[in-house]
């Protein structure tokens, strides 16, 4: 039995008896997109208030790129309400444990505070910028440690907020770029 959990730290399935027993993944969300900016410029969005407002509507910010950086962004409480989360909306926050300019952070210790219900956290978040010819490829990945019901309705709300964020984001930088293009 002593075995079992280094087996189950293994991603490897055993059968005790006639229940059988497999590694559960941790809950991960990880979406790409490829935007018509610089990698520097595609970064700094996640570390500029004004830039956060208007692509992901955040309505506070604190963010500090660099390491043991605090991050922290905050949403209106939503007009609906989830049946297992309660309203959405709330904190997130968590520190930035690596940061390399134009390239990649790293938040640890992340947290989601929502307005009506517990906290959800410890988790990850890794953001990478890659040039891709004109372009950068944004990769984000946010994972959790915990499993259940409400850890994956929130990775599922996660899911369609992110893919829907990213582009936004996607929207808003390449605006800025035809309309620099421009003048």
């Amino acid at each position: 039995m002593r075995a079992l959990p280094a087996l189950l730290n293994l991603g490897l399935t055993d059968t005790i008896g006639s229940v059988s027993l497999m590694a559960v993944p941790p809950l991960t969300f990880e979406h790409s997109v490829v935007i018509t900016a610089a990698p520097g410029t595609v970064l700094s969005a996640f570390f500029d208030p004004k830039a956060l407002g208007d692509w992901w509507n955040t309505v506070r910010s604190v963010t500090t790129p660099r390491p043991l950086g605090v991050y922290a962004v905050e949403w209106r409480s939503t007009p609906f309400s989830d049946q297992m989360l309660g309203t959405l909306g709330g904190v997130f926050y968590g520190t930035v444990m690596e940061f390399r300019p134009k390239k990649e952070f790293f938040l640890a210790d992340a947290y989601w505070l929502p307005p009506q219900s517990e906290p959800f956290g410890p988790m990850a978040l890794e953001v990478s910028c890659f040039v891709e010819g004109p372009a950068t490829r944004l990769t984000v990945r946010q994972s959790g440690s915990e499993e259940g019901e409400r850890w994956q309705r929130y990775y599922a709300l996660i899911s369609a907020g992110w893919t829907d964020s990213l582009e936004s984001l996607k929207r808003y930088l390449e605006r800025d770029q035809t309309s620099s293009n421009s003048e």
